[in-house]
């Protein structure tokens, strides 16, 4: 359809540490994504320019066909940079179509299959003092469910004392609140394999929902020695990038929970794939998301959609977005008000979230080079963050 034709590509570079893509058709339908790696947004910027020659001039509603040329023009394929590009394009385009057919997302991925989704929200667990406050600040807005680190910087080989305050933050949450409060334990990678099994002996006892990335995602042939020693479900994804990096996992049936996310791992069109996948090996999916509006729509719309999306991650009130944070740049942030700890079903057309570009080019000016802490142990060594 010549009036879908896309005409024009701009990115918005904003504070805390966001890229957003906007894509506009020659009828004036716009889509929104937000293509980004935490850390490399400019590296993802440079991409999506070079991919531009690929994309201006397109049928906007040629959604699948746009993401095959994306993702296999090019001799070398997959990765973070890549893949986060493609999935910003991919969401905006998911956002045009809807619009340009007038229902949300989620129907045309089939329909909704629920009516709400449960969500959770970060609340620390590096250092103790703060975990009951923001445990309470959570529950008073609406949240159930939590989720935080199991520990800071750990060496390959930790000390019995390091060791045993692993278990004191989900401690004092059971004390605080009972079981009313379902808490995700996050090992962020930054464990190794002596340590796993042992902290998760720590961890066991305090009812955990979920124990995140108990290892690399390089190291996932090790899942299978943690797999079957606990009955803690496992969870892991968020540093996987295509249908092809989850293959093995799922088919070795060494993870309960997988979480791509919407932002990194090929869009919704991929992710939906994914989740696919994952069903027919009896494997749920929570979205990882610790980023803003438009991947958090995203990743709602995939859920809407799939009967084995479990639970949501969202990032309001993170520590990564101070001064900005997930609604800031949004004109309808009530889309995302929650209720007895679920956001409901949207309405809107495309992915339902309208930009505020005023708030958007303030933000561009400001810009940002959000890195990740390098963190180094006792000795000097280098340790996971």
């Amino acid at each position: 359809m010549e009036n879908l034709k896309i005409t024009k590509i701009e990115l918005f570079k904003v504070p805390p540490r966001w890229l957003f893509v906007k894509i506009t058709t020659a009828c004036g339908i716009i889509g929104w994504g937000e293509p980004v790696v935490e850390g490399k947004a400019a590296t993802v910027e440079a991409c999506i320019h070079e991919l531009k020659p690929f994309i201006l001039g397109q049928n906007a509603n040629n959604i699948e066909d746009i993401w095959q040329v994306l993702y296999r023009g090019s001799f070398y394929r997959g990765g973070p940079i890549l893949m986060s590009a493609i999935s910003g394009i991919d969401q905006a385009l998911w956002d045009i179509k809807g619009k340009f057919l007038n229902v949300p997302v989620y129907e045309l991925l089939g329909g909704s299959v629920r009516n709400k989704m449960k969500m959770y929200c970060w609340i620390g667990g590096d250092h103790p003092e703060v975990i009951l406050e923001q445990a309470q600040e959570k529950i008073n807005m609406g949240y159930s469910a939590v989720k935080m680190n199991a520990t800071g910087g750990m060496d390959w080989l930790a000390s019995i004392k390091d060791i045993k305050k692993v278990a004191n933050n989900i401690k004092l949450l059971r004390e605080e609140f009972g079981d009313t409060l379902d808490v995700g334990i996050d090992f962020h990678g930054r464990i190794h394999k002596p340590m796993a099994k042992r902290l998760i002996d720590e961890l066991a006892p305090y009812d955990p929902m979920f124990i995140e990335e108990p290892l690399l995602s390089e190291n996932n042939d090790l899942l299978k020695h943690i797999y079957s020693y606990t009955s803690i479900p496992i969870a892991t994804g968020e540093r996987m990038f295509s249908r092809w990096d989850f293959k093995e996992i799922l088919h070795q049936g060494v993870v309960d929970i997988i979480q791509p996310d919407l932002s990194h791992a090929g869009g919704i069109s991929e992710v939906k794939r994914i989740a696919a996948m994952a069903e027919a090996y009896d494997i749920s999916i929570a979205p990882h998301c610790p980023l803003g509006p438009i991947a958090l729509a995203s990743a709602l719309h995939l859920d809407f959609s799939c009967a084995n999306a479990i639970i949501q991650e969202s990032s309001l009130g993170i520590h990564y977005n101070k001064g900005f944070d997930l609604l800031d740049y949004m004109k309808n942030p009530e889309i995302f008000d929650l209720k007895d700890g679920y956001i409901e079903l949207f309405k809107k057309p495309g992915l339902g979230v309208e930009m505020d570009e005023d708030k958007l080019k303030e933000g561009v000016k400001i810009g940002h080079d959000w890195k990740n802490p390098i963190w180094r142990g006792k000795d000097g060594n280098f340790t996971e963050w």
